[in-house]
């Protein structure tokens, strides 16, 4: 009996999703961002919504493109950010691990924009041949104003491999 389910436990495990990580393979996905630390002051709160595209170019190597929205409470009045950028994640077939790195445009008001590096881990956990759930780990320093628009978070995402 032990060995039966050993043998299942390692069928289940072993089974590699390496065909999502081939060259060709496109993707579209939603994150909910939210659970922020900020470097500025006075930011209590943001969640935030972003859609991403990408295409496998190489196995393991996606291009992305991403286009989000954030909402973020604070003292004094409230504001939205529009967020939009391109990027590449390279994917460890093994294990589903992905890392991250990108350039976005962060629109703020309008005298405040942010230029951001971000930068992520993640991990794909497959539900099925081509959904997925991916959580993720992100940095974003900004390169024009490092102590305001510089965030650490976590987001969880859905993804779509066709």
């Amino acid at each position: 009996m032990k060995k039966s389910l050993l043998l299942l436990l390692f069928a289940v495990v072993s089974m590699s999703s390496f065909a999502q990580f081939e060259k060709g393979t496109k993707y579209v996905g939603a994150s909910l961002t939210g659970l922020n630390i900020s470097y500025s002051t006075g930011e209590k709160f943001g969640l935030g919504l972003s859609v991403n595209g990408g295409y496998f170019f190489a196995d393991s190597w996606m291009v992305t493109a991403r286009l989000g929205y954030d909402h973020k409470w604070q003292e004094g009045p409230d504001f939205n950010e529009v967020v939009f950028g391109a990027g590449a994640r390279y994917y460890f077939q093994s294990n589903g691990i992905f890392l991250g790195a990108g350039l976005q445009y962060r629109h703020v008001s309008a005298d405040l924009d942010f230029l951001q590096v971000p930068l992520e881990v993640g991990y794909c956990y497959y539900l099925n041949q081509h959904v997925s759930i991916e959580p993720a780990i992100y940095f974003e320093p900004c390169l024009n104003k490092f102590s305001d628009g510089t965030k650490v978070g976590l987001k969880i995402g859905l993804g779509y491999y066709f």
